[in-house]
């Protein structure tokens, strides 16, 4: 067989560069390449995803927080042969710009509309425009049960009920808590406004993003609040999903394909890789109970009182060539040791550098490695300045100072995030550094 070369010009590790099959990114493991998917897909082929994983890589897969696949490891020459093995499998794709619907569209009947046709006609209109950033992304949201609210957009249609009649609001920038309105349009106006923007976006060049086309528009202020996709849902016609993930979005392709052949075995048909680093499978009741079971005995989270997936953690050290710090290790013991903190109304965000690949939103709290030490951020994002910096040795034990400073000081009816906030950051420093309030 020829193995064509890969293009060095195509290879990216600039923050902002987005890694592909037919373009991976250089890491501090050999080459990563995404498989982005825009539909759902068979448990078995996603064994046979693992399997190619494991025979042109170092058999680790990262499901991203936006529900990318991440095969890990690769070289130059097995990351083209990769390329051509998975569009083989003739799997949904994606090729070119992110349009990302919510992974229960068509099946939540409480969503406003199906979002998917929407979706698609954007895709479609939007082939051709070139110049784009490399990151840009689109969401097209029904306004159902598991939303896609906390993830970034540059440009978002929600769906809303405006009388007997469905609108879509149109908002640029950040998650839809930040986002800006641009207006409320009907259907056709509402891709053709989105279209005219993208272009206007690419005309701006390739670093242009849609927070650039956000002055002076009003901030949208009806937002509700995130859904963990960890757990089972009622879906429409009788189907039930149930949620699982790889602790902080990573696993092995021999635990993949153990789960992908007891998905087969319970005659689950269909699962899609989604958010927070998650996989939905869909099936009967009594099919997705089993496999939540079998699940969680193989360390699986598959519940959203898991504390390991109220963590946000990026690969680490020796995974990525810019991290300082093992994140895993501090995630496992954070998620062992400091369970109460970790409510699920913030994510704790343990990253390997400033650039903070894991969580680009700022956080109620922030471990961030550096060449000296662990920087302590709050209520900020990686880069900017910490209230504490501790030793390597030092950082779970200073994280539980932390956790035991809110959990004495935490009031009635009082979320993590909000006790944080309102104990502000000079006292948490001095829990830090003195173990005392």
């Amino acid at each position: 067989m020829t193995v064509p070369s890969l293009d060095r010009k195509a290879l990216d590790m600039r923050r902002g560069a987005c890694p592909a099959l037919s373009a991976p990114m250089m890491t501090g493991d050999g080459l990563l390449a995404r498989i982005a998917l825009i539909d759902a897909i068979s448990a078995g082929q996603l064994a046979e995803l693992c399997r190619l994983a494991q025979r042109h890589g170092n058999g680790i897969l990262d499901i991203s927080a936006r529900g990318n696949l991440q095969a890990r490891g690769l070289t130059e020459i097995s990351a083209t042969i990769l390329d051509t093995e998975v569009r083989a499998l003739n799997l949904p794709l994606r090729e070119g710009l992110a349009v990302e619907a919510p992974p229960f569209a068509g099946l939540d009947e409480t969503e406003i509309v199906d979002p998917r046709p929407v979706a698609e006609a954007i895709r479609q209109a939007a082939r051709g425009i070139e110049g784009l950033a490399p990151k840009m992304c689109l969401v097209v949201d029904g306004h159902g049960r598991l939303r896609l609210s906390h993830l970034l957009a540059d440009i978002r249609l929600v769906a809303v009920r405006s009388g007997e009649s469905i609108r879509w609001k149109l908002l640029l920038g950040g998650p839809e808590a930040t986002g800006k309105i641009c207006g409320i349009f009907n259907e056709a106006d509402a891709i053709a406004t989105a279209i005219s923007l993208l272009r206007k976006l690419a005309a701006m060049g390739n670093r242009a993003r849609g927070r650039d086309l956000a002055d002076g528009l009003p901030v949208n202020t009806d937002v509700p609040p995130p859904v963990s996709p960890f757990g089972r849902f009622a879906l429409s016609n009788g189907v039930y999903a149930i949620g699982l993930g790889p602790a902080f979005g990573q696993a092995k392709a021999e635990s993949l394909i153990m789960l992908s052949e007891r998905t087969e075995q319970l005659g689950i048909k269909f699962l899609k890789p989604a958010l927070d680093h998650s996989l939905l499978f869909f099936g009967t009741h009594e099919a997705c109970k089993a496999l939540s079971d079998f699940a969680g005995q193989n360390g699986f989270i598959t519940s959203s009182a898991d504390p390991r997936g109220h963590i946000a953690a990026c690969p680490g050290s020796p995974a990525c060539t810019s991290a300082t710090i093992a994140t895993h290790d501090i995630a496992s013991e954070a998620a062992a040791e400091c369970a109460d903190l970790l409510d699920g109304s913030f994510k704790l965000h343990v990253t390997g550098c400033p650039k903070g690949c894991a969580h680009p939103e700022p956080s109620a709290l922030t471990l961030c490695g550096t060449a000296d030490g662990i920087s302590l951020i709050g209520r900020g994002k990686a880069a900017e300045p910490p209230f504490a910096s501790v030793s390597f040795a030092d950082t779970n034990a200073s994280l539980r100072r932390i956790a035991d400073f809110v959990r004495t000081e935490r009031r009635e009816g009082e979320n993590s995030a909000a006790c944080l906030a309102r104990l502000g950051t000079d006292r948490l420093a001095a829990a830090v550094t003195s173990g005392r309030p």
